[in-house]
């Protein structure tokens, strides 16, 4: 197998570096070596923050926060690091939900944060079911739409999904990834990923990935 995979410990190398699961094609320590330029974090959404559904979500009654969530956001937000979300809703694409239901989820779950004193900054979406829109990921089309109005670089951005696609449109316009094990994150690596996503970093959930990344955990 090309793919290398470990592990090393955040206090045995410097604070500077977090620790996880990396997959690198060479072998080689060539992963991201720090996180200090980090300016936005795009996240997907079902798998990532909600419970994925085969079907789709549907409404709010289907709309199913994963553990840590909350947590991670508060993190995010204490940090003053703006948070997007760059999902796909070929759900609306199809005729199965409106825009105007699509809308009220993202309704609801902006009022079970602010109940939390937490927020999201903004929301993407594409709701086209045709696989070459350039929105649509694995193309990268809601990624750049959210670096342009932040205004920030790909590179001083990451992104954490659950997906193959997520990795792919990150990687497109090189953007730093993270893979979380959550939704489909288990079975996407079982299958194996393919080297031109990589490196890849692997954690458990959204709260490990973004309690890493901020260095929360303390040597």
């Amino acid at each position: 197998d090309s793919f290398f995979l470990f592990s090393i410990d955040l206090c045995f190398y410097t604070r500077s570096l977090f620790y996880g699961s990396f997959y690198d094609a060479s072998g080689s320590f060539s992963c991201y070596e720090s996180f200090a330029f980090m300016k936005l974090i795009l996240l997907d959404r079902d798998g990532v923050i909600n419970a994925d559904r085969p079907n789709s979500v549907k409404s709010r009654e289907e709309f199913v926060l994963l553990p840590g969530v909350i947590p991670a956001i508060k993190l995010l937000n204490k940090a003053a690091i703006p948070i997007a979300i760059v999902t796909n809703q070929a759900v609306v694409g199809r005729g199965e939900l409106t825009e105007e239901g699509l809308e009220d989820i993202h309704t609801y779950f902006k009022e079970i944060l602010k109940m939390e004193d937490a927020f999201i900054d903004k929301i993407y979406v594409c709701t086209s079911s045709d696989p070459q829109h350039s929105h649509r990921k694995p193309n990268p089309g809601l990624l750049l739409d959210a670096l342009r109005d932040f205004k920030v670089s790909a590179h001083e951005s990451l992104l954490i999904g659950d997906d193959l696609r997520d990795l792919q449109a990150a990687q497109a316009i090189q953007c730093p990834r993270i893979l979380v094990r959550t939704g489909k994150g288990a079975q996407t690596l079982e299958k194996g990923l393919p080297e031109h996503v990589l490196p890849v970093i692997i954690f458990k959930d959204l709260y490990e990935a973004v309690s890493h990344v901020l260095d929360e955990k303390r040597c």
